[in-house]
């Protein structure tokens, strides 16, 4: 159970293993078939879940390793405490704190579950297509249920009105050709919001989105900050578990769009759903999906409205266990006896340090006295995986003694020692995974946190940030300019004379690009392999075609002087 809480889950064939390396821990008695195979019979799995009605098999939801890692109290107390923060400034009634989420709604549905003979191997139900084409939908809604009119992000070059003449009303529409949020579509929405929200300076709204690149973009953040519009940002990797909108909405609303879908596949027989079908669908499955009391529940559950920052216990933070540790700012160094030591007989256990493991994890300290045995030489087999998972030895089996008190086994001949000197179970022989040590290398895009975006010095970093990303990039351009005009025809001199070789310039400079003295075209927007002069004068550069062709061209500048 507590492997499964921590998103590590033990499947039957690993029950088995464990229950046969369990009676190799404790000289308990086995039948000879455990040997054979390495592990217990599968009458014994189903005994064990028959004596264990608490015990069941599920089927486990895949949660992405950022997921179930990031979610931890140090980043959820972060996010709750700039939410306190901006609830004491500026008293947010509950109709003025909104959410917004994305979501994708593809052409290709998930059918429902039908009605047929039963035996029969397979059931099929007819979609449009193998493989669908997304369309993003961006939804807000309040904490007393209200909902904004949605923003469709079609995969398109450009947008035309009649993509959404289907849709709910109200709604907009923007395209691009990827089809994800982007910063222009971003910016569409935000005036969609204020027109909606009819938020200002005097009647501030709070929104409470993720951390997306298009969201904290600087356009997007000027925009709110003119118009009352309090930005506050959820943990990396959390809205799974802090988006209202996630949490009770987009769960019934894909539901129910799925259902549209079928219905329009029955309507249309014979036909192919096109992107441009998908606004009536949301249409009506919005009613169905987007009502009060779901978006109500989504608020509640979250702890946004009404506010309550203990909405999550140890349960919920288990999967985090293997990161359970300081984060890089926070982290001091570590003394040498409190790291695992590791050879080729022998793994010492981490010591578990957490709230949940005090409750969870009786005699701790006597599991992991026990740990440094040693191990059989045929399962000295150590993985190498992202994760640790610290495997301790197991003991060879012992022989009996003359005055051995303990039962012996005639099957397999080994003694069942009694378990009143040791603590049994099973993190001696199987332990948690836990995370190496956090490099000390920060490498890749910068890591965010949960932030007011909409505050000055939030604001002020992210320009800043803003700016440096610009000018980098006009380096690039400056250097990929560059490389490409080394490639091309050089502007020509007449008889190879010196005046062919371009005066050198600092690569920072705007000036670096070469314009006609008489046009004002630049160099780089000229067509390939145009003939260019240069002024002997002042040793600038003009085309041939708007000089008198002189091959001693001296230009007007200097002919002035």
């Amino acid at each position: 159970m507590r492997c499964a809480d921590i998103y590590f889950g033990l499947p039957p064939k690993e029950v088995r293993k464990l229950s046969y390396e369990l009676t190799l821990k404790y000289n308990l008695k086995r039948p000879s078939s455990w040997d054979e195979n390495r592990m217990a019979g599968e009458d014994w799995f189903s005994a064990f879940m028959r004596r264990n009605t608490e015990l069941s098999l599920r089927a486990a939801q895949a949660t992405s390793l950022s997921r179930a890692t990031s979610f931890n109290r140090t980043n959820v107390d972060a996010f709750y405490d700039n939410l306190q923060k901006v609830m004491d400034r500026d008293s947010f009634e509950p109709q003025d704190i909104y959410n917004m989420d994305e979501t994708g709604v593809t052409t290709v549905q998930r059918p429902d579950r039908v009605v047929a003979r039963r035996g029969i191997r397979q059931v099929g139900s007819v979609t449009s297509a193998e493989r669908g084409t997304l369309v993003t939908i961006a939804f807000a809604a309040n904490a007393i249920g209200n909902v904004i009119p949605p923003l469709f992000v079609f995969p398109r070059v450009r947008y035309q009105d009649h993509f959404i003449r289907d849709g709910p009303l109200s709604a907009v529409g923007t395209a691009n050709p990827s089809g994800w949020m982007q910063d222009e579509g971003f910016m569409l929405f935000l005036k969609q919001f204020q027109k909606h929200t009819n938020c200002s300076v005097n009647h501030k709204v709070l929104l409470v989105l993720d951390n997306h690149s298009s969201h904290v973009h600087i356009n997007a953040l000027d925009f709110c900050k003119e118009n009352g519009i309090v930005c506050l940002s959820f943990p990396p990797h959390c809205s799974h578990k802090l988006q209202p909108l996630d949490r009770s909405v987009y769960g019934p609303f894909k539901k129910a769009v799925n259902s549209q879908c079928d219905a329009w596949m029955r309507n249309h027989p014979g036909k192919t759903m096109s992107i441009y079908d998908i606004p009536g669908v949301v249409a009506r499955a919005m009613p169905l999906a987007l009502t009060p009391g779901n978006i109500q529940a989504g608020f509640k559950k979250t702890g946004i409205y009404p506010y309550n920052r203990d909405i999550f216990n140890d349960l919920d933070f288990a999967p985090a266990y293997v990161t359970d540790r300081p984060t890089p700012n926070e982290a001091k160094p570590q003394d040498d006896s409190n790291l695992p030591e590791t050879n080729n007989n022998s793994t010492s256990i981490e010591k578990p340090n957490s709230n949940y493991d005090s409750q969870h994890t009786p005699n701790a300290s006597d599991v992991e006295e026990n740990s440094n045995e040693a191990i059989l030489a045929e399962e000295s087999v150590q993985e190498s995986t992202t994760f640790q998972f610290l495997q301790p030895s197991l003991p060879a089996p012992i022989n009996p003694t003359p005055h051995d008190n303990s039962i012996t086994n005639s099957r397999t001949n080994s003694p069942k020692l009694s378990t009143s000197d040791e603590v049994f179970t099973p993190h001696i022989v199987k332990p948690y995974p836990k995370a190496p040590p956090r490099q000390t290398e920060n490498k890749g895009r910068k890591k965010r946190k949960s932030t007011i975006y909409t505050d000055t010095p939030e604001k002020e970093a992210i320009q800043k940030e803003a700016e440096e990303r610009e000018r980098k990039k006009r380096a690039k351009e400056m250097k990929v300019n560059r490389s490409l005009k080394s490639k091309c025809s050089k502007p020509k001199g007449i008889k190879k004379m010196k005046t062919t070789k371009k005066p050198k310039v600092s690569s920072d400079e705007d000036e670096e690009e070469y314009y006609c003295l008489v046009c004002m075209e630049s160099y780089g927007t000229s067509r390939p392999g145009e003939d260019w002069l240069q002024c002997t004068g002042c040793k600038m550069w003009a085309h041939e075609a708007c000089t008198a062709g002189d091959p001693f061209y001296l230009c007007h500048n200097c002919e002035s002087d």
